[in-house]
C-alpha cells in the first residue's frame, strides 16, 4: 500500500530559492519518527529536472510497510511548462501540499491569481494544507484605500492565507521556523492524520473489493508475539506545584501589580492564586464581601496593610496583562512588609508551607528582629481561616508539612464560575469562565496561544471545537485542581483525545491507567455483555499516540478472543491491525 503526496510552491525567501534541500517536504522526511529511509535513498531523482522537469521526487517508507511517494515541484514557472504531467500527478495525489513564504507576497498573489484556479480544476476530493513558512518581517497592517499602493512590498497576512485555505476547502498552518516542533509536531502532526485517513479509505476499498471475490468463512485470532510481561502503564509524576511556582516569574497574565507608598513597582501577582490561598486577598479583590468572612481580624489586615489604587496616571505600566484589562495597582502600606513582598510572594506560590526559609529571606531583609516577627505574624494572618484561631506559631514545626496547597481545593471554588474569569470559552452553544494564568500555568499549548501572536491572545471569546463541554469541564478540573474522576471508559477516552489535544501528557496518562484499570476489574460475563467497541478504542488510541495504551488493548483483545469475537465490530480488527501493526 502506498500514500502520494504532491507538493506545490516554495517556502524558501525569495533571496534563498537556491537553498532547496532544507525546505519543508525533505525536513520533514528527514526528521519524521514515522518515516523511514537514508539520505542516500530519500532522493529517488537526483537528476530529476532532466527525465521529469516539473517534480523531484522522493520516496520513503511511513509506518513501517507503507511506501510514501513525494513529488515536490518548487518553482511554479516550471509548473507552466509541463501542464500535462502535472495535471495527472495531481489527479493521483492522495494530498496535497501549498507552500508558500510569508514575507513573498508578490509571489504569492501570481500563485493564487494564475495557478490556484487551475489547481482547483484539477483536484479529485483529495485534502489539501496550506503551509504558510516564516516569520514576518512587517507585522503593521497595510492601507487599505483603493489609492494606496503602500501594501505591495509587505508580507502575506493570516487573513489572506486564511481566504485561500478556503477556496480550496483547505487546512491553513502557518510555520514560523524549521524546527522540530513546527515540522515534526505542528505540520507533521496534520499530514499524518491525513495519511491514516487516506490508508483508511485505500483499506476500506481493499476489503469491499475482496467480500466481493471471496466468501467470509470467519475470522482467526491476530498473531501477536506474546512478550515476556504485558506493558505497564506508569502515572507520571505531579508538577503541579512547580506550575503554579512558575507562574511567578514568567510574568505572563500579570493582572495586579503590588507598590510601594511612594508608587514604585515592587512585585507582580495573580488574583486568582493569592485569592485560592487567602480570604485576606479575596475581601481587597471583592471577591468576597465583610459580610461573607465575618472575621476582624482578616477585615483588619486587608484594611491596614493594602490600598487599591485606581489612578490610572499614578502608576507606570507593566509588562504582560490580560487583554483589556489593565493590572489592578494595590498599594502595600507597610514599608517592611513591602521590603519582603517578593519572598513573601515567593512563599505563597510554592505552596505555603516554607515557613523556615521564609524566615531567613526575611531576615536577610529586616536587620531588627522585631521588624521579623512583625512580618511574619502579618504573613500569618493573611493565611489564617476565618472563624479560627491562629495556630501557626512554631515556623519549624510547618517545614516538614507537605505545601497547605489551599490551589487544589480553593481553585475549585473557582472552576466554572465568572469571579475573576478573564476568558470565556464558547462550546455547543454554552460557555464556560475560566482565568488565563491557571490556563497559562498548567497547559503549554494554552501558554503559547495566549502569549503569541494569535487570535485568542486577544479575545475574551474563545471558541473551541471537536470537544464536547462535560469533557471540556473535566479538562479545566484537571488544570485547576491537578485530579480528574471520569465517569467511565468512554468519558475517559474523550478526555484522553481532549488532553493529546492540548498536549498534557500527565492527564493522557492518567485517562490510560483508568481505562487499563476498569477493562481489568471487569468479568468476563460483563465484558461480553457490556455496549462498548474495545477496536474503537483501540483505533483511538493508535491515532491518538497512545503507544502503551495500544499495545496494552492489542493484548487485551488477544487474551479474550472468544470474548470479542462474537461482536460484530471485532471484524474491524484485521484491518486495525493491517493499517497500524
Amino acid at each position: 500500500m502506498s500514500i502520494h503526496i504532491v507538493a506545490l510552491g516554495n517556502e524558501g525567501d525569495a533571496f534563498h530559492q537556491d537553498q532547496r534541500p532544507s525546505g519543508l517536504i525533505r525536513t520533514y522526511l528527514g526528521r519524521s519518527p514515522l518515516v523511514s529511509g537514508d539520505e542516500s535513498s530519500l532522493l529517488l531523482n537526483a537528476a530529476g529536472t532532466v527525465a521529469r522537469p516539473v517534480f523531484t521526487e522522493y520516496q520513503a517508507s511511513a509506518f513501517g510497510n507503507v511506501k510514501l511517494l513525494v513529488h515536490d515541484c518548487p518553482v511554479w514557472d516550471i509548473f507552466d511548462s509541463d501542464w500535462y504531467t502535472s495535471r495527472n500527478l495531481i489527479g493521483r495525489g492522495d494530498i496535497i501540499v501549498i507552500k508558500y513564504n510569508v514575507n513573498d507576497k508578490f509571489s504569492f498573489h501570481e500563485v493564487k491569481d494564475n495557478y490556484i484556479p487551475v489547481i482547483k480544476r484539477a483536484l479529485n476530493s483529495v485534502p489539501v494544507i496550506i503551509a504558510a513558512v516564516g516569520t514576518r518581517q512587517n507585522e503593521e497592517l497595510p492601507c487599505t484605500c483603493p489609492l494606496c499602493t503602500s501594501d505591495r512590498g509587505s508580507c502575506v497576512s493570516t487573513t489572506e492565507g486564511i481566504q485561500l485555505a478556503k477556496e480550496l476547502g483547505a487546512t491553513y498552518l502557518e510555520l514560523h521556523s524549521l524546527d522540530d516542533f513546527y515540522i515534526g509536531k505542528y505540520f507533521g502532526g496534520v499530514l499524518e492524520y491525513f495519511m491514516i485517513q487516506a490508508l483508511n479509505q485505500k483499506t476500506s476499498e481493499k476489503m469491499k473489493k475482496r467480500k466481493m471475490c471471496t466468501s467470509f468463512h470467519g475470522i482467526r485470532p491476530p498473531q501477536l508475539e506474546q512478550p515476556e510481561k504485558m506493558p505497564v502503564l506508569k502515572a507520571e509524576a505531579s508538577h503541579y506545584n512547580s506550575d503554579l511556582n512558575n507562574l511567578l516569574f514568567c510574568c505572563q497574565c500579570v493582572d495586579v501589580v503590588f507598590y510601594h507608598p511612594d508608587l514604585q513597582g515592587v512585585a507582580e501577582a495573580h488574583k486568582i492564586v493569592l485569592c485560592a490561598v487567602s480570604h485576606v486577598f479575596m475581601l481587597l479583590f471583592n471577591v468576597k464581601s465583610p459580610a461573607d468572612i465575618q472575621d476582624p481580624t482578616i477585615i483588619r489586615t486587608s484594611q491596614d496593610l493594602f490600598a487599591v489604587n485606581r489612578d490610572p496616571t499614578a502608576s507606570p505600566g507593566t509588562g504582560r496583562a490580560c487583554p483589556g484589562n489593565p493590572p489592578l495597582r494595590v498599594v502595600v502600606k507597610d514599608v517592611a512588609f513591602c521590603s519582603c513582598l517578593s519572598a513573601i510572594l515567593r512563599f505563597i506560590y510554592s505552596g505555603a508551607f516554607q515557613w523556615e526559609e521564609l524566615e531567613d529571606d526575611i531576615r536577610k531583609k529586616l536587620k531588627d528582629s522585631g521588624d521579623v516577627s512583625n512580618v511574619i505574624e502579618k504573613v500569618k494572618c493573611i493565611l489564617k481561616t476565618p472563624g479560627k484561631i491562629n495556630c501557626l506559631r512554631n515556623c519549624k514545626t510547618y517545614q516538614a508539612r507537605k505545601p497547605l496547597w489551599f490551589y487544589n481545593t480553593s481553585l475549585k471554588f473557582f472552576l466554572n464560575k465568572p469571579m475573576l474569569a478573564d476568558v470565556v470559552f464558547e462550546i455547543q452553544g454554552t460557555t464556560v469562565p475560566a482565568h488565563r494564568a491557571i490556563l497559562v500555568a498548567r497547559c503549554e499549548v494554552m501558554a503559547a496561544m495566549f502569549n503569541g501572536n494569535y487570535m485568542e491572545a486577544k479575545s475574551v471569546l474563545i471558541p473551541v471545537y471537536g470537544v464536547s463541554k462535560e469533557t471540556f469541564l473535566s479538562f479545566l478540573e484537571y488544570l485547576y485542581t491537578d485530579s480528574c474522576c471520569p465517569a467511565g471508559i468512554f468519558q475517559a477516552m474523550c478526555l484522553l483525545i481532549c488532553a493529546e489535544m492540548y498536549q498534557v501528557s500527565r492527564l493522557q496518562h492518567i485517562c490510560e491507567l483508568f481505562i487499563v484499570t476498569q477493562l481489568q476489574s471487569m468479568p468476563s460475563r460483563e465484558l461480553a455483555s457490556m455496549n462498548l467497541d474495545i477496536v474503537d478504542l483501540l483505533k483511538k488510541a493508535k491515532f491518538h499516540h497512545s503507544d502503551c495504551l495500544s499495545t496494552w488493548l492489542l493484548h487485551f483483545i488477544a487474551t479474550n478472543y472468544l470474548i470479542f469475537s462474537q461482536k460484530p465490530e471485532f471484524q474491524d480488527l484485521s484491518v486495525a491491525c493491517g493499517v497500524w501493526g
